[in-house]
Parts: C-alpha cells; sequence; structure tokens
C-alpha cells in the first residue's frame, strides 16, 4: 500500500550497519532550456564524391513529415527512452538493452528481459536509425517505420511485458509528464501515438559526425584520399574498406555506403553467416512470401562500431577482428547468399587478406567512433539516481518530504529503524511498501548524478 504522507521534525541521520545498495530515483534533472536535438551534418554528408558507390545521405532520411524533430519532443522522447515505469514490474527502460555508453546497443550476446529472460537477437545500435532509407526497423525488418517499432518492444511479453493499453496509462500516472507532453505537443493529452512520435525524434536525433574519421574527412576533397590525421594503417584499412573486390579491395562499402556508413542497398542482406537458416530465418519471417529473404537481415551502420560489440543479429562474434576474419574466410554459400559475397560462379569470396591488412580494416572502423555520442549529455539518463544505503536504528528521528512517496525498493520500516533520504521531489519504492508503528523513514537525496 502507499505510504502516508507525514510531516515531522528534523531527524538525526542514520546509523549504517551491514549496508546495503539501494537506487532510489528522484524526478527529472532537465536543462531549464531544452538541448538541441536538431542533426546539423558537415556538407560533405550529402555531396557525392563520384565513383561507382553513393557517398551522399541525400535521400536516405526517413523522418516522415508529421514527425519532425523537435527539441521539446525529444526531450520528451529521452525520458520516455530512460523511464522504468514502462515495463510491466518496473525494471526495464529502452536505454537497458540500448546503452548509451555502448552506442545504443548492449554489451550482452541477447538482452535480458524485465523477468529475466533473453531477448530473441541481438540489441542494434540505435545509431543513425534517421538515415535508412527503407525506413524499416529491427534485425526482419518487420516494422514499416520508426514510429511503428519504437512501441513493440514495451508489448513484448519477454522486454518489457505491456500491453497496448497499459503503455499511456503508465504514462499517465507519472507526475512529471504533462508538462513534457505540452511542450511536446501542446496539450497533456497522452496517447501511445505521441509516445511514439515523442520516442523518434529522440532516436532520430542520435546521428554521429563527430569522430576521428570526420575530422579527417573535413580536411580533403573526397573519402578516398589520404586522411592527414590518420596513421599508415587507418589509411590503409581505408582503401581496402573503399575499394571494391575487383580493385584489389575489400569491397565493405559496397554494403555500408554513404558516409553515414549505412546500408543504401535495397533491402536486407544475407553476409553467409551460416550455410542454411533454421530457426531464424531473419526478414523471411517478415516476407515470407518471397524466398530471397530467408536467411537475410537489415544491415547495421558502422558507424560507433568500436562501441556495440557483440556482433551480428545473434551476437556470435566478439571482437571487430572476428567480424574481419568472418568475411576474409568464414562466408558460407548459403542459398540466399548476397551477390557482394558471392564470386561469378557462386562460390563465396575469400579475401585472403593478410595480417597487416586485417589489423589495417580494424584500426579503420576504430576512427569511426563517435565518442560524443557516449557522452554527450543531452542523450543520457535524464532521472536523477543515487545509490543510497540503509540498515540500523536510532533512538529518534523523522519522516521528511516535500512531495509524494510514490511506489519501490524498501519493502516496510521496522520499528525502531530509520531509513534517510531528502527529496525536494519524490521517491520511488515498491507497491507494498509500508511504514511500520514506530519505524521511522526521512526521505532524502543529494542530488542528480
Amino acid at each position: 500500500m502507499k505510504p502516508p504522507q507525514i510531516l515531522f521534525g528534523a531527524a538525526v541521520f542514520l546509523l549504517l550497519i551491514a549496508c546495503k545498495s539501494e537506487v532510489v530515483t528522484d524526478y527529472l534533472n532537465l536543462p531549464a532550456t531544452p538541448f538541441d536535438y536538431s542533426v546539423s551534418l558537415p556538407a560533405y554528408f550529402f555531396t557525392n564524391a563520384g565513383g561507382r558507390l553513393p557517398t551522399s545521405l541525400n535521400g536516405t532520411d526517413n523522418t516522415p513529415p508529421d514527425n519532425p524533430t523537435t527539441n521539446d519532443g525529444a526531450t520528451l522522447g529521452r525520458v520516455l527512452f530512460y523511464d522504468k515505469n514502462l515495463s510491466i514490474n518496473r525494471t526495464i527502460a529502452c536505454s537497458s538493452c540500448h546503452n548509451q555508453s555502448q552506442g545504443f546497443s548492449d554489451s550482452r550476446p541477447l538482452s535480458v528481459g524485465f523477468a529475466g529472460g533473453t531477448t530473441r537477437r541481438h540489441s542494434m545500435t540505435l545509431i543513425n536509425a534517421r538515415y535508412y532509407q527503407r525506413g524499416r526497423f529491427f534485425w526482419d525488418e518487420r516494422a514499416s517505420t520508426l514510429e511503428n517499432q519504437v512501441l513493440q518492444p514495451f508489448q513484448d511479453p519477454t522486454e518489457m511485458g505491456l500491453t497496448a493499453a497499459q503503455i499511456s496509462e503508465r504514462v499517465s500516472e507519472q507526475p512529471y509528464y504533462p508538462e513534457l507532453f505540452i511542450k511536446a505537443f501542446g496539450d497533456n493529452a497522452v496517447t501511445n501515438d505521441k509516445i511514439a512520435r515523442a520516442l523518434s525524434q529522440f532516436v532520430r536525433s542520435i546521428v554521429s559526425y563527430q569522430s576521428k574519421y570526420d575530422e579527417g574527412r573535413a580536411l580533403v576533397n573526397a573519402p578516398g584520399a589520404n586522411f592527414p590525421n590518420f596513421t599508415t594503417s587507418e589509411n590503409q584499412g581505408k582503401q581496402l574498406f573503399l575499394r571494391p573486390l575487383n580493385n584489389g579491395g575489400a569491397g565493405c562499402f559496397g554494403c555500408h555506403t554513404t558516409e553515414g556508413f549505412i546500408s543504401a542497398n535495397p533491402g536486407p542482406q544475407n553476409n553467409g553467416l551460416d550455410a542454411n537458416s533454421t530457426t531464424d530465418l531473419g526478414s523471411g519471417e517478415t516476407f515470407p512470401q518471397n524466398a530471397l529473404f530467408a536467411g537475410r537481415f537489415k544491415t547495421s551502420t558502422l558507424r560507433n562500431i568500436e562501441l556495440t560489440a557483440p556482433y551480428m543479429h545473434d551476437g556470435r562474434f566478439n571482437t571487430l577482428e572476428e567480424v574481419v576474419e568472418h568475411y576474409n574466410s568464414g562466408i558460407q554459400n548459403h542459398p540466399t547468399l548476397s551477390a557482394a559475397l558471392a564470386n561469378p560462379d557462386g562460390t563465396p569470396v575469400r579475401l585472403n587478406l593478410t595480417t597487416t591488412q586485417k589489423s589495417a580494416l580494424v584500426a579503420f572502423m576504430q576512427t569511426l567512433t563517435d565518442h560524443t555520442i557516449a557522452t554527450k549529455a543531452k542523450w543520457s539518463n535524464p532521472f536523477c539516481e543515487t545509490n543510497l544505503c540503509f540498515d540500523g536504528s536510532v533512538t529518534s528521528g523523522a519522516y521528511q518530504s516535500s512531495n509524494s512517496i510514490t511506489n519501490a525498493l524498501l519493502a516496510s520500516v521496522e520499528n525502531g529503524n530509520q531509513v534517510n533520504f531528502t527529496s525536494a521531489k519524490s521517491i520511488i519504492l515498491q507497491p507494498n511498501f509500508e511504514i511500520k508503528a514506530g519505524g521511522i523513514f526521512k526521505a532524502e537525496i543529494s542530488g542528480c548524478n
């Protein structure tokens, strides 16, 4: 049950004995003026540098005309993205499987849902989701738009466990959303459509353009030129990456095109991970009427690839070195193997790279790391969280809070025990929390991390 709203005087602090750690969530740490979520890419992102493959992002933006990214809309999306109230037991948020420090992916091959179950596939990075001309999402491309995709994890029985109706209900319950909805959409009415639009705005704002590669690209006229800021190995790796197979290269740019290193190919691809598809048909499950889709998966951006290990739809490769070796010697002759990875006679390509060349490819891919993506506050957790210790007793004390106690980490405060927190806002507790006779609970949080 909810604890009573009680005010007492000042209290002595808790004596810490057998201390254990809990996370108590205050409300939000948002700037008075919202962060700028507009995307202002350098000019070379939109200029074709010539050659066989496109380098321009023109025509790849999947932002719908009725949902442009605004600062207030993306701010609301950021809060929704990090809000654990949007899982059935309030333990999982979108960010649980799309971690900012890990390139908005997950360091585990399969992500863990609200009840400890694992997802079917690895968590795909959200970086550059805006720039994918097909506009379809998930590894199997089952979501026709980003606005459709963002609501599905909430309703997944393994991931977050809500029903469609519960999504808007959970948002409506939280006291911090009305103002955010008013700023984003002009009124405080909560709908799943608005939730989807705000989340999509936040995700589309996560665009990478401040890597070592970008620093070098700004100094030359075309991506094929040697970059002055690159090492010899990095420039060698870039040449291997960009050049097609018939010109002595590795042909990587054939599937990871444009300055965003996204897929400009017309659909998901089969990169020869297996000789046959059995338990996971990829996009063949989304488009069963077309046998060519069996075993094919969406091609992810390579921006920040260094941060998004493990790799592939099932997280089978732990390192970039393993990924390069797969393309070098391990491509399997799957019936739907992508043409770019097959020889004229249909057999899988073997690059036969030297050890030096393989290391150079890895070194180049590491230049695509944009550390601002992993650290910028505008994409970080907006909730105020602090680790607090409790367990002990005192002879006197009090409970004090200038706002509500809502829901739970502690089950109860027993007679003679005191827990000290201080908050100008709110503490989130377990639904079965109660203050027993003689128990003392003082709400106190020092501030946001």
